[in-house]
């Protein structure tokens, strides 16, 4: 048994509420598992189950365009901006400005009730486990005189969420299944249910309080239909019967359940472009039937067998431990405690375990809320927030051996690029694409804010131009050259093409600005003390833009390709203005010394360039360095869960580790206050995690629990180009521990030992195929140059770092 299969989280009783249940999914398929002994519940969401149809962002982009939005009056935005009358620069970019995302939905419930064939009444419950490699959730109760065993797990292989349960004594199982949506039809029969839903063509975010809430279309939009099928197949040694929309099975000792979905949606993501309208349902409901039957048919051992031999190797790839190791960790009574090893240990592989979960190639990428969701009006939509969430979402994909998770990313960017060519040039006359604030499934790329929103969150072009960089993010990674050439540099070229043409001569000294801009979701001090948000060049848009084509610049190189484009990404790599310190002593966030108006606000976009952009680095640029320690200080601590890990991946990056350890508690308390309240529009307001270790904002968020997998492995291990850092900020009490499997670019995998604080023994590996380059190891102020060849393991120890000579060059990989 490894470590990580020794990793188990216990919660004693039945889950009373959503944020107790506890999450399973298999990237297309999501279930909240609440347990219980005569009553459980399995909410069940899939990922393709949004509000919204493929043509919606091409018509509000339309509209846009006939009510006045387009390069011209962009030129009157920045004349206004120029002058400093921000009055009119917002009043022009109104026009600019779509409605708004779409939203991630609920789907289904599963609900089963359990009698006693002797009438007993007789119940208890031990609890429910997870276990954090195998994927599986473990429930043992007894009903009446049965002792009885439940196991819950999503399989990837199947396609299915499957439900096992066992019995010492014959018991009745009564099975419903429902949908929040609109249903349009029930059928069932002794082997199963299966329902047809019909999904709103349109669904107004929350926040949007005069918009309705739903619009469900009564014929095709466009060709295309918003409909999903469920079905749940049952298999047991009972016997079975269909009555009053439920399955009822008498006299089993065993049961399965399987449970599988089919969507037109889906399928307009794997591609297809016809076969969605209305007179395609029944092959909808036949391929979920199929789907569900065909898991079931299995058997439970064989369904269980696939999954695990799927998943473990997947989670096991990489695993974190902090401290002695653990086993069963019960999750009220251990882990709000004084343990700090034990939470980062936690928060890493549940991380882990909740991206695998969420994220898995051929499905859409993880949403605000994972895969997670039972809010017919989620906050903010569950969308995709591109203005860092959803970039959270995977800051620890990599380096925690999850990069086939990453994929689902790159497929949302394929769509953001698609209709972002049409919105650069309609809007602003450029080349390439662009992308704002949100996103949804159907690649929204618009600003969203109907023509009322603050420009400090719904006017921002760099959105896409951010999400961009994870897709040399994996490059860096995995030295994949098939990947950086076919999915990486088309849309990396799309991406620069636009910043070049939204980059314009300032008029003094060569420089080149964006305009407008703004820093999200930030506001300065401005004329007559009134907070504004539009501004230009923002310095979180120039390290967006120079980040973006210093890739270009890096790619081009690997792939030999030398153009008149990429001469005019060096021209303006060299045009770009050098950040800024302001007479405060704190890196410069707008394009003068401008006061904030909210000095901690949750944002701090100019850091992405210290994290996660690496364009900041306490050895390379001392002094802006020290500059962003200044404004992190400014900052000061908390505030939510997504904002503690970029605060933690910060100080760690800045080689803070007392500091990341201090934001690493405060954000790992118990929230107990009411989760479903939206934290403060402007400053901060302090979340914490929810009793399923759910990161909450509030509301539930789960890009800190993702943030948080990126930041504590930041504090173990760094890496740059041709660089990688042992143990770069590691704070005084975590005084043992070791990892495995942790990647680094330049397809690097590294494991570590530390005891009493001090390195013990790291080895480094490359896999075959890979770049040989020689590797800069840095370890407490003391460097080697190693040469890693491929399929070796190099051994580094202390007596390494000292006198400057390998003791172990290599060995098996």
């Amino acid at each position: 048994m490894t470590e990580a299969q020794g990793l188990r989280l216990r919660w004693p009783a039945p889950a009373a509420d959503w944020t107790e249940a506890i999450p399973i999914g298999n990237g297309r398929l999501g279930a909240m598992v609440f347990g219980g002994a005569r009553q459980a519940r399995w909410q069940i969401n899939d990922a393709t189950v949004w509000s919204g149809t493929p043509s919606g962002p091409a018509t509000e982009l339309a509209k846009l365009v006939a009510g006045g939005a387009g390069p011209a009056r962009l030129a009157e935005v920045r004349s206004a901006i120029n002058r400093r009358d921000y009055r009119t620069a917002e009043a022009l970019l109104m026009s600019f400005e779509g409605p708004y995302s779409q939203e991630f939905l609920p789907f289904a419930e599963l609900d089963m009730l359990i009698g006693a064939s002797d009438g007993s009444s007789a119940e208890s419950y031990a609890g429910r486990e997870l276990d954090l490699a195998d994927a599986v959730v473990d429930e043992r109760f007894t009903v009446g005189t049965a002792t009885l065993r439940r196991r819950s797990w999503a399989s990837h292989p199947a396609g299915a969420l499957c439900v096992q349960l066992t019995s010492d004594a014959p018991v009745d199982v009564d099975l419903s299944l429902s949908t929040p949506l609109r249903l349009i039809h029930r059928e069932g029969g002794p082997g199963g249910l299966n329902l047809q839903v019909a999904i709103p063509a349109d669904g107004a975010p929350l926040h949007e309080e005069e918009a309705d809430a739903f619009r469900y279309s009564d014929s095709d939009v466009d060709g295309f239909d918003p409909f999903a099928a469920a079905a749940l197949s049952v298999e047991s040694d009972g016997v079975a019967h269909y009555a009053d929309g439920r399955l009822q099975t008498s006299g089993a000792r065993r049961i399965l359940v399987t449970f599988a979905s089919s969507t037109n949606a889906a399928h307009w993501w794997q591609g297809e472009t016809t076969g969605l309208g209305r007179g395609f349902r029944a092959d909808r409901l036949a391929e979920a039937t199929q789907r569900s039957a065909s898991a079931a048919g299995l058997g439970a051992q064989r369904l269980l067998a696939e999954h695990l031999a799927d998943i473990r190797p997947l989670l096991g790839s990489t695993r974190v431990q902090i401290g002695r190791r653990r086993g069963l960790v019960d999750v009220a009574g251990n882990f709000f405690g004084t343990d700090d090893a034990l939470k980062a240990t936690l928060l890493v592989q549940y991380g882990r375990y909740l991206l695998a979960a969420a994220s898995r190639p051929g499905g859409p990428p993880a949403n605000l809320q994972g895969i997670w969701n039972d809010q017919l009006r989620p906050a903010w939509s569950s969308n995709y927030t591109i203005n860092i969430n959803a970039q959270m979402n995977y800051w620890g994909a990599e380096t925690s051996g999850l990069g086939e998770c990453h994929m689902p990313l790159f497929d949302l960017l394929d769509r953001l690029a698609a209709n972002g060519t049409a919105v650069a040039r309609e809007l602003y006359g450029a080349r390439g694409w662009v992308a704002h604030h949100n996103s949804d499934l159907w690649g929204w790329s618009l600003p969203v804010g109907n023509g009322q929103g603050s420009p400090s969150w719904a006017i921002w072009m760099l959105g896409g131009t951010w999400l961009s960089d994870h897709l040399w993010q994996h490059y860096e990674f995995s030295l994949d050259r098939r990947f950086l050439r076919e999915r990486a540099w088309p849309v990396l070229s799309g991406a620069a093409l636009f910043a070049l043409d939204w980059l314009i001569d300032d008029g003094d000294g060569g420089w080149l600005r964006t305009s407008p801009s703004t820093s999200p979701e930030n506001l300065f001090v401005g004329p007559g003390n009134h907070p504004e948000s539009l501004d230009e060049s923002s310095f979180g848009d120039i390290a967006l833009i120079r980040k973006l084509f210093n890739n270009i610049v890096s790619a081009a190189a690997v792939l030999g390709e030398e153009s008149d484009f990429v001469d005019q990404i060096r021209q303006a790599l060299g045009r770009l203005r050098p950040p800024a310190v302001t007479s405060g002593g704190w890196l410069q966030e707008w394009s003068q010394d401008y006061t904030e108006v909210h000095p901690q606000h949750r944002h701090m976009s100019q850091m992405l360039a210290l994290y996660p952009l690496g364009l900041i680095d306490p050895e390379t640029t001392p002094e802006l360095a020290a500059a962003s320690a200044e404004l992190l200080d400014r900052r000061g601590p908390g505030a939510m869960g997504w904002s503690w890990a970029w605060k933690i991946a910060l100080r760690a990056r800045l080689g803070q580790g007392d500091a990341a350890l201090s934001l690493l508690q405060e954000a790992s308390e118990s929230f107990t206050r009411d989760h479903h309240r939206f934290a403060a529009v402007d400053g901060s307001e302090w979340g914490g995690l929810l009793p399923n270790l759910f990161s909450t904002h509030a509301p539930f968020q789960i890009d800190g629990n993702y943030g948080f997998v990126g930041a504590v492995i930041e504090m173990l291990l760094q890496s740059a180009p041709g660089t990688v850092r042992l143990l770069p900020a590691l704070p005084v009490a975590w005084t043992e521990g070791r990892v495995s499997g942790v990647r680094a670019r330049g397809g690097l995998k590294i494991d570590l030992e530390w005891d009493k604080g001090e390195l013990v023994r790291a080895a480094l590996s490359r896999g075959a195929g890979e770049g040989n380059e020689p590797v800069r190891v840095v370890y407490s102020g003391r460097e080697m140059l190693v040469s890693v060849p491929t399929g070796a393991v190099v051994e580094l120890f202390p007596e390494n770092f000292r006198t400057g000579r390998l003791a172990v060059q290599s060995g098996a990989s």
